[in-house]
């Protein structure tokens, strides 16, 4: 994933934060790995499904190599958009939030992060 020089990225135990050097907003990735098989494309949007707090309406998305679901809601003053994405037996689940108030502003710069996500083979 590219990292632009106006965003910060740090890894955390199990998740990579990712964001603005203004705190407008952060996105958070974490993993799941599956020990054998692939994650298909309706048990991706199932486990979206399942993860939800809430009833969302869910968009199939791809972001760079990855294919799945997002969805965006409000909740307690705060923005949040939300992807389950896979490839091969690779689940990331990305999150970013900001307060509501800036809402929108870093979409089109997530979108062009997020777009840019690689699975690389060890």
């Amino acid at each position: 994933m590219a990292v632009p020089p106006e965003w910060w990225a740090e890894s955390e135990e199990d998740s990579i934060l990712v964001g603005d050097h203004d705190d407008v907003g952060c996105i958070e990735i974490s993993t799941l790995h599956k020990e054998s098989g692939e994650f298909a494309t309706d048990s991706v949007e199932k486990i979206a499904r399942d993860e939800a707090e809430q009833s969302l309406q869910w968009s199939t998305v791809s972001l760079g190599d990855f294919r799945g679901v997002s969805a965006d809601y409000q909740e307690e003053g705060v923005a949040i958009r939300e992807w389950y994405v896979a490839r091969g037996s690779l689940l990331l689940f990305i999150t970013y939030s900001c307060e509501d108030e800036n809402r929108g502003m870093d979409d089109s710069a997530v979108d062009e992060i997020l777009d840019t996500l690689i699975a690389v083979s060890n």
